[in-house]
């Protein structure tokens, strides 16, 4: 973190304006109904090009069609932005596989786009990338500090993601990147549910659908989990004090992690969604062990992160934990 020689800061007044990329989707549209709630005195922007939307507005915010792929286009849209709290992701691995240049295209030249805008206007950024980054870490708890082994092409797209954005905001805008862990959970943008098949959530769905829930080999592979309500709020506390560093004329990347005090293993969440069926839905699904069709992912038997940096520097800590939140899901689905 620098504070640009000669820099007086920037003001963003009483009504600052804030743009979202990937609005419509399974964590931005949570972010804009956050910063409707807690600031409604902000301008906000919100940009999606549909690829994985969810919803079309939030509240009285309408979502506008704007691929970040077309820098043009982006820019024009990102006018006037104080920060770009940037989410627009192809996400997950097995959606990189299949779709590399997209990926490629998205994750990282897009986010290029985002990143130039920012170091040409001296708008800040707060952009999130996975913890596939790591590739198959040694060390723990994890730490944003360790080096970067990606195993995949979603964690290839974003540790080069990450360091073009370190590069790009050194002494020009202020930003903070997120390693964030495996998502789970859902929320409801006025009659829409909104939700993504990871592990958690795709085991609630197979037991709520009398199916087996399925788990790669070998099951002892630890991932911590942390619900989207909680990721939502990060960009809330990072907004709040990018604007901070925005007015006291500060630049640079800072490093964040995302997690919850949860890391079991595959295994173990599945047989925890097992037995909570049992008791929601007096349906007990079974669980089968399957071969795992992905070859490089890690298989470590821990996965403890440390969050102690974001509690102490941004105010935040999670407030969901896996087990009421499988009881909500079961319980809303079997009631809805």
């Amino acid at each position: 973190m620098t504070q640009t020689p000669g820099s007086e800061g920037r003001d963003v007044g009483d009504t600052p304006s804030v743009a979202v990329t990937g609005a419509g989707g399974y964590i931005g549209s949570r972010v804009l109904q956050i910063f409707q709630r807690d600031h409604p005195e902000w301008e906000l922007t919100a940009i999606d090009n549909g690829y994985r939307s969810q919803v079309q507005s939030v509240g009285d915010v309408e979502i506008e069609h704007v691929d970040i792929r077309n820098r043009s286009r982006l820019e024009d849209a990102l006018v006037g932005a104080d920060v770009v709290v940037h989410l627009a992701a192809v996400s997950g691995v097995d959606d990189c596989d299949d779709n590399a240049d997209l990926a490629y295209e998205v994750n990282v030249t897009g986010t290029s786009n985002v990143a130039w805008f920012c170091r040409k206007t001296g708008a800040a950024m707060a952009f999130p990338f996975s913890m596939a980054v790591l590739g198959d870490p040694q060390e723990f708890p994890i730490t944003a500090d360790l080096p970067r082994d990606p195993m995949n092409w979603y964690g290839r797209t974003k540790a080069i993601s990450e360091g073009d954005i370190e590069s790009f905001a050194d002494g020009a805008f202020p930003a903070h990147m997120f390693m964030k862990s495996n998502l789970y959970g859902e929320h409801v943008v006025e009659d829409t549910v909104v939700s993504k098949p990871t592990v958690i959530n795709f085991f609630v769905n197979r037991a709520l659908a009398g199916e087996t829930l399925t788990v790669y080999e070998p099951g002892t592979q630890s991932r911590n989990f942390v619900h989207v309500k909680d990721v939502a709020r990060v960009y809330l506390h990072s907004t709040e004090a990018l604007l901070e560093r925005l007015a006291a004329g500060e630049t640079g990347a800072e490093t964040f992690e995302v997690a919850s005090d949860e890391d079991p293993s595959v295994m173990a969440v599945a047989e925890q969604v097992q037995s909570i069926a049992a008791e929601e839905t007096e349906s007990e699904p079974p669980v089968e062990l399957v071969e795992n069709p992905r070859s490089a992912e890690t298989m470590v038997e821990n996965f403890a992160v440390d969050t102690s940096r974001i509690r102490e520097q941004l105010g935040w800590k999670p407030e969901f934990d896996v087990e009421s939140s499988i009881r909500e899901l079961l319980a809303r689905e079997e009631h809805s």
